[in-house]
């Protein structure tokens, strides 16, 4: 029975750490989180603000204005998430208060009357006494432990009256605490709200502009359309050249696909494996275009295309290896600055539009390490890293490679 009960309360302690754990780990990332959203929506608006000021494309203005209102829903859901988590954590402290008060108050009574008993009926003469009655040695050395153990037990309840005090204490001191933060979120949702707002009817003034001139504007995303498809068409045409190249040093003459080595197909199996696993290419950015074909995301009724995703970082912001791998391919592109090319195996991935590179063809690189800065464009003002990963000549998602924030 008694081996029943520690089982019992083995299991309870095991759950209460698990729980705490689990929670913990979900205040710490919906907290990053809502840091990441809060400093894209920074990011974005002072992005607006300098375009503002340099008189920039409408066109870009709704487009980074339809971004930071996206941003900012985000951020209010995150924070309504950590207010709902605060909550239901002040009503599982406030339960735990209700029984630790319970609990010390019996602990109390238990022992006032313990203590009265014992001034009543076991003075140190009646202890004595006690002793000196016993009918043999054996008889007062029991009678000399089941004092000491009735002295230990005053002693351990005591110590859990303490113990109970400084529970309840820290306890109604992390109550507070939570209140005082969820108060914070909640203020900081409201002023959140108020700014979205703002935005909204913002993009509604905006919209009006873009809708009374929308051929002109449709002319405009079919032009830029077309800069980006003169773009991929040379990626496309680079991989090619480096299958070409690395299978003819090979002794073969596949032109589509990589020759691969023991060494290289181990690489790409590890390379496969790792997928919706692999770093992003910056440290912090934000997917500003998706993959493949999509509507515009100002003038919805005309179609764009994308070969990889285009993610915007911080002005400096530096591209790095979201694999280890070479560097098949350091090429400058036309109207997308240099992009570096990494060999994983059969996988490729590719980091455009970068201003400067510090890496040179044929370097074996590592994860994480730093590819090069991410350039800046004159007229949108945006750090934008073009980033597309391959097998062989086929084209992936990247978003489903890369880990999810």
């Amino acid at each position: 029975m008694i081996l029943g009960f520690f089982k019992y309360i083995f299991c309870i302690a095991t759950f209460l750490v698990v729980t705490s754990s689990f929670a913990q780990n979900t205040r710490e990332a919906l907290e990053k989180k809502r840091i990441e959203l809060r400093n894209e929506i920074r990011r974005i608006s002072e992005l607006r603000t300098s375009n503002k000021k340099k008189e920039k494309s409408i066109l870009n203005e709704v487009q980074d204005l339809n971004q930071q209102i996206k941003s900012t829903e985000n951020l209010i859901k995150v924070t309504n998430q950590q207010a709902n988590l605060l909550t239901k954590e002040m009503n599982e402290n406030e339960a735990k208060i209700a029984k630790f008060r319970k609990e010390l108050e019996e602990l109390k009574a238990d022992y006032a009357e313990m203590i009265k008993k014992s001034y009543r009926s076991k003075s140190q003469q009646s202890r004595i006494m006690f002793l000196l009655s016993s009918e043999s040695f054996l008889q007062a050395y029991k009678r000399l432990q089941y004092l000491k153990q009735y002295a230990d037990y005053r002693k351990e309840q005591g110590e859990q009256i303490k113990t109970r005090t400084m529970d309840l204490q820290r306890l109604n001191k992390r109550l507070a605490y939570q209140k005082e933060e969820k108060n914070k979120l909640i203020a900081e949702n409201r002023a959140t709200r108020a700014r979205l707002e703002e935005n909204k009817k913002s993009q509604q003034e905006l919209m009006k502009t873009i809708t009374a001139k929308e051929s002109q504007f449709a002319s405009q995303i079919r032009k830029t359309q077309q800069e980006i498809d003169e773009i991929e068409r040379k990626i496309d045409a680079m991989i090619k050249a480096s299958i070409a190249e690395t299978n003819k040093k090979s002794g073969s003459s596949k032109r589509d696909v990589f020759e691969l080595t023991p060494e290289a197909k181990a690489l790409a199996k590890d390379f496969a494996s790792n997928k919706g696993k692999l770093p992003w290419p910056v440290a912090t950015g934000t997917v500003s275009m998706k993959f493949g074909k999509q509507p515009h995301p100002v003038v919805s009724n005309i179609t764009i295309n994308n070969s990889g995703v285009n993610i915007d970082t911080d002005k400096g912001g530096k591209a790095r290896a979201v694999f280890e791998g070479t560097v098949s391919e350091v090429q400058i592109l036309k109207g997308a600055n240099k992009a570096v090319m990494l060999r994983h195996g059969d996988y490729i991935t590719i980091y455009d539009n970068l201003e400067e590179v510090y890496v040179r063809k044929g370097d074996y690189v590592s994860t994480g390490q730093d590819l090069g800065v991410v350039a800046t464009s004159k007229s949108s003002g945006k750090t934008t890293l073009h980033f597309l990963i391959f097998q062989n000549t086929k084209k992936y998602n990247p978003e489903s490679w890369i880990l999810k924030r």
